[in-house]
């Protein structure tokens, strides 16, 4: 185990509207707002995303499974954020509702709020974590 330990620095509220990506407007504030290390939680609704489950079997490099949201979803999770080379690397795992069913997982591409979604985003300072290339896995992973 590596860690580091840091401080809470500046506090973000965001609300992401109908039809936007939760993904993208994420990294968009990292950004903007120069966020190199910080951790956030989502509520609301999706409407589209594609997550994954899994790997498909015990063994690396994992191969992943892939699921898809294909309407609205009620939405709750937790994700950090940290820099991979000269962009924000967003990493979010969800618990996606419909009805009686709820599916859960990594949200990694193609998030589509369905009419409003909110972020809490906190801002970690003090710590050097990066997310680079882990070769024996073939995954970007965190890096202390």
């Amino acid at each position: 185990m590596d860690y580091q330990v840091g401080t809470p620095g500046r506090i973000v509220v965001a609300r992401f509207n109908h039809g936007e990506d939760v993904l993208a407007g994420l990294e968009e504030i990292a950004r903007t707002e120069g966020l190199r290390a910080a951790a956030f939680h989502l509520v609301g609704a999706l409407k589209g995303g594609r997550y994954v489950v899994g790997p498909e079997a015990e063994e690396l490099p994992p191969v992943p499974v892939w699921r898809h949201l294909a309407e609205s979803h009620e939405a709750v999770g937790f994700g950090t954020i940290f820099w991979e080379g000269d962009r924000p690397k967003v990493h979010f795992h969800g618990a996606y509702g419909k009805g009686d069913t709820v599916r859960v997982g990594c949200l990694r591409e193609a998030s589509e709020v369905f009419l409003v979604l909110e972020a809490v985003i906190t801002e970690i300072t003090g710590v050097t974590a990066i997310r680079e290339l882990d070769p024996a896995s073939g995954m970007v992973l965190l890096k202390l």
